[in-house]
């Protein structure tokens, strides 16, 4: 078994490789070649904590496993760690013997990110200037950096709940060399493409903040009852999503399907659109949205990735288990 710990994976995982990973498992999944096993996500009765698996099994990049973890929401202040917290186990599907083991907190911030990335290089106009930021948390700055290499970006504005935490935000543009402008949620009609990513289980904003031919990708819900958006931008919008599934259940179109609003069929996988089977954004006026719910087949092709690295690099250890 080939360990990676997590002190590691900062120094192996590179942006272009998460991108890579994901784009290559959205189309394997669209393709009928990778699947994900159904997820199981327990409240565990100690430190308020949530704790559950996603696995499955790409058939074409040969990648099976899981990662367990949860969610610990007394972490940081008690121990001074993150709240998120998570392992990737990555099994040989030929023998189904243990392969890996790999360090999952940075590579599920990094595969996150990689994910709105991929819906943005293939939904987003390819004209768009503004970069849009609706979120300034931890993970938002994962996600402003990943989209801002997609496109030849000029501007990036967000908005926060607690504005003190926006300069975090404008310490990223400032990376890429871009004017950063705190904005209202009525101001964010400027953008061109828009992250959401928080943990709200009330929305956020609409229709009537977001302009025609704008790409949204919303990231932050992932569990039965979050929302981000007011339904009447998921009816507005063409919506894609990584497995639509979860996207029905768990994610940010359950409210509008569970409403009558939309239906099943009307959500597809951004996968088809990497495929070629379906044509993604039809006209510069359209809203795209995509929903992204992470799937655990996004989790494995990342740490199969850091794995095949880090083995490259003689980072991390082979132990005989």
């Amino acid at each position: 078994m080939y360990i990676v710990p997590e002190s590691a994976i900062a120094d192996i995982l590179t942006r272009p490789d998460a991108f890579n990973a994901v784009e290559q498992v959205f189309a394997a999944m669209s393709a009928g070649v990778a699947y994900n096993f159904p997820v199981i996500r327990e409240a565990i009765g100690h430190e308020e904590a949530l704790y559950g698996f996603k696995g499955g099994f790409d058939g074409k990049g040969m990648s099976l496993g899981l990662k367990a973890g949860g969610y610990w929401p007394h972490n940081l202040e008690k121990r001074g760690i993150i709240n998120h917290q998570s392992t990737v186990f990555l099994f040989d599907p030929d023998t189904g013997k243990v392969a890996a083991m790999v360090g999952g907190n940075l590579l599920t911030a990094l595969r996150t990110a990689a994910a709105s990335s991929v819906s943005i290089k293939h939904l987003a106009r390819k004209d768009s200037k503004v970069m849009g930021m609706i979120g300034a948390g931890h993970q938002a700055k994962f996600q402003l950096r990943h989209a801002l290499e997609t496109h030849s970006f000029e501007k990036v504005i967000g908005w926060n709940y607690h504005p003190e935490m926006l300069p975090s935000l404008a310490e990223v543009a400032a990376e890429f060399d871009l004017p950063f402008e705190a904005v209202t949620l009525e101001g964010m009609t400027e953008a061109d493409v828009v992250i959401s990513m928080t943990s709200s289980f009330n929305p956020i904003f609409g229709a009537a903040h977001i302009s025609d031919g704008t790409h949204i990708a919303c990231m932050g819900t992932d569990t039965i009852g979050k929302q981000e958006c007011e339904t009447d931008l998921i009816v507005k919008a063409t919506v894609f999503t990584d497995e639509v599934a979860q996207s029905v259940t768990l994610g940010e179109t359950q409210h509008a399907v569970s409403a009558g609003l939309k239906s099943r069929d009307d959500i597809f996988e951004l996968g088809a659109v990497i495929n070629g089977t379906h044509a993604g954004r039809t006209s510069d006026r359209e809203i795209t949205l995509f929903d992204g719910t992470g799937v655990g087949l996004q989790d494995l092709a990342v740490a199969a990735s850091i794995v095949e690295i880090a083995k490259a690099k003689g980072i991390g250890m082979d132990v005989d288990f």
